[in-house]
């Protein structure tokens, strides 16, 4: 399945036909709090025979309605009505009129007040599809980029959620986090189990990666998403107990490996950028502290060591500083948030409010790092400047009871523009996302079961 998948993924191909017009940027980061661009997206045309549309329409459908999740999502983007055309996009081309005599008129969507257009279409041929792409500044009345996606039909979501991040990558300059993938686990399996899945973004795609029967925890992603490293409490041959050991599965070749099964707890992996090495938290018998560790299983030094048998654990490394490491730790007595230096010095305390602080996640560039803070009876996710300044709650919600919620785990996405979570507000634990600065709010996963500790993967081509 794993292999399979891998393949599937790497036969995706992009050929650019038309260079963008304009090279500057559309959207400033930011400024899409304040106004959203209008987004006029009318439905794919298909260019096959009209009497093969109905077999290709689900097809079409799909890349559509991935693409416009997506967009919208992003939340740079307010989309206008289909009622509100002035023109049947059906009956015009992708381009516009005069060079095209068929075409569309840019006067018909500068109208109806729209910012930005997308024209697309698709054909299929055999077990392939092609995705012919065109976003257009309504306003300057250009081009602003023009792409052919190819693949095989299966491959019809990523073909969307591909296009969704080169639109953000030619209006913000920064690519979007689309083709990116979470780890986490989950009681899908059944039963008291926990086992680890990987999922799209978006909860498509679900896929069960440890059969183990036990309880798996605190999952994470190698730098470049192609290997996962996670805890399960296995019972081992002679054994009467299960032990917190750490194992590493290769996504590609499928081997799983065993790298860390000292007594104790072996937990809370984190990889430093390089992909090297991996930081965690490990206590043969004694107060858990913070190692450093080969891929197979060598320690390389001890980065904690208490003070006074404390509690020093949940390690993560920033992905764009190797020797910056933030951690949870007792060690003032309550749970609070810390960071340090990869070799365990220049320690510094960052959160000194509420009862317990949690969870730690860095955002990509370093600048700020989320974290999951009790203040009564619940968690919420809480994000803060890397020095511990210009805190910001992004949750607050309440269960059908009228009792607030716990929201926690919290991991940024591979732009920096947003922060996942599992939150239980629904009475299960289920997966939200929220924009970095709090001002809106998605719910991600939409079943029965129960989520925990999401970690969100770099964009995956």
């Amino acid at each position: 399945m794993i292999r399979l998948l891998c393949v599937l993924l790497a036969v995706i191909s992009l050929s650019q036909v038309s260079m963008a017009q304009d090279n500057g940027i559309y959207i400033k980061l930011g400024e899409a709090r304040t106004k959203k661009s209008m987004l006029a997206f009318p439905a794919l045309q298909y260019f096959g025979t009209p009497t093969t549309a109905s077999h290709y329409q689900a097809t079409g459908a799909e890349i559509f309605n991935v693409v416009n999740n997506d967009l919208s999502v992003s939340s740079y983007f307010q989309f206008i009505d289909s009622k509100a055309f002035l023109e049947d996009p059906s009956k015009t081309g992708l381009t516009p009129a005069p060079g095209n005599p068929g075409g569309f008129k840019f006067q018909s969507w500068s109208a109806i007040g729209a910012d930005f257009l997308i024209r697309a279409g698709f054909s299929i041929a055999g077990n392939e599809v092609t995705l012919e792409t065109y976003l257009y500044s309504v306003s300057k009345a250009t081009l602003i980029a023009g792409k052919k996606y190819k693949g095989p039909v299966s491959s019809a979501r990523r073909i969307g959620h591909t296009f969704a991040n080169d639109v953000m990558k030619a209006l913000t300059g920064t690519d979007g986090m689309f083709l990116s993938r979470v780890v986490l686990t989950s009681d899908k399996a059944g039963g008291q189990a926990r086992e680890v899945y990987i999922m799209d973004w978006d909860s498509a795609n679900s896929m069960q990666i440890s059969k183990h029967s036990s309880v798996a925890i605190s999952p994470a992603w190698s730098p470049d998403g192609s290997k996962v490293a996670y805890t399960s409490y296995v019972k081992r041959v002679g054994s009467k107990f299960r032990n917190a050991d750490m194992l590493l599965l290769d996504l590609k070749s499928g081997k799983r490996s065993l790298i860390s099964y000292r007594q104790g707890i072996n937990s809370g992996a984190s990889f430093s950028p390089d992909g090297k090495t991996i930081f965690l938290t490990i206590s043969q018998g004694n107060s858990p502290d913070i190692y450093k560790m080969s891929y197979d299983g060598t320690l390389n030094g001890k980065i904690t060591n208490g003070p006074a048998g404390a509690m020093n654990v949940e390690p993560v490394v920033c992905p764009g500083d190797a020797n910056k490491v933030a951690f949870s730790s007792d060690r003032a007595g309550k749970p609070m948030i810390y960071t340090m230096d990869a070799n365990g010095g220049n320690v510094k305390r960052l959160t000194f409010a509420g009862v317990f602080n949690s969870s730690p996640s860095w955002s990509p560039d370093c600048k700020k790092i989320a974290f999951a803070g009790q203040s009564d009876n619940n968690f919420d996710i809480f994000v803060m400047n890397a020095d511990g300044s210009d805190m910001i709650r992004l949750t607050s919600a309440k269960k059908s009871n009228g009792k607030m919620s716990s929201n926690e785990d919290p991991s940024f996405s591979p732009d920096g523009r947003f922060v996942m979570y599992s939150s239980n507000r629904t009475g299960k634990n289920q997966i939200y996302l929220s924009t970095v600065d709090g001002t809106e709010e998605r719910r991600v996963t939409n079943d029965n079961y129960n989520y925990f500790k999401p970690k969100w993967s770099v964009n995956l081509e």
